[in-house]
């Protein structure tokens, strides 16, 4: 058996390193994905991009996700009409079933709303010169990520909006589900 010369032995170590450089690569871009999903999706809500918020948001899924929670947010109803000022509206409204309006879920899905979201604020609660802090990771496993969104400006102990990702391909994610704050 004849020894290798040294020139091959150099070329065998090169190859033999790019492939260990090229399979840590692809596992680090495996594990950050969500985490670059979460930073497109706040670029593309803070920028107005709706097409790009289409492709990474699955719209149906957060919106039934939302209903529920935002249902529980107590709103104040507007007063019923008075017989003597609005007659009609009065009559209306006694001959009609009350049936509740559903859940007005929209101004979180807008990209205004997503923008707010993703800075840990309520939707139109955010201050113009706000600035959301670095997302905490929650959960990771490889068809799941769940990043927490809260004020750079919160106190200690502060519940935050909590964005769960899915993955849809190898290196592909989207937004399905975001949980609100728990209301005070």
């Amino acid at each position: 058996m004849e020894p290798r010369a040294p020139a091959q032995w150099s070329l065998t170590r090169a190859i033999f390193r790019l492939i260990v450089v090229a399979i840590v690569g692809t596992a680090l871009a495996f594990v950050a994905a969500p985490f670059f999903a979460f930073r497109a999706v706040k670029a593309a809500a803070r920028d107005g991009d709706s097409h790009a918020l289409a492709q990474l948001v699955d719209y149906p899924a957060v919106r039934q996700g939302l209903r529920p929670q935002v249902a529980a947010i107590p709103v104040t109803a507007p007063a019923p009409p008075d017989i003597w000022t609005d007659p009609i509206g009065a009559v209306r409204r006694a001959i009609e079933p009350l049936t509740p309006a559903p859940p007005a879920v929209e101004p979180y899905l807008s990209a205004s709303g997503l923008y707010d979201l993703a800075r840990g604020f309520a939707p139109g609660k955010a201050p113009p010169d706000a600035r959301g802090a670095f997302p905490r990771l929650r959960y990771w496993d490889p068809n799941r990520a769940r990043f927490a969104a809260v004020p750079r400006s919160a106190k200690r102990g502060e519940q935050a909006v909590v964005f769960t990702f899915e993955r849809r391909e190898r290196f592909t994610w989207k937004l399905v589900q975001i949980r609100l704050p728990d209301a005070p």
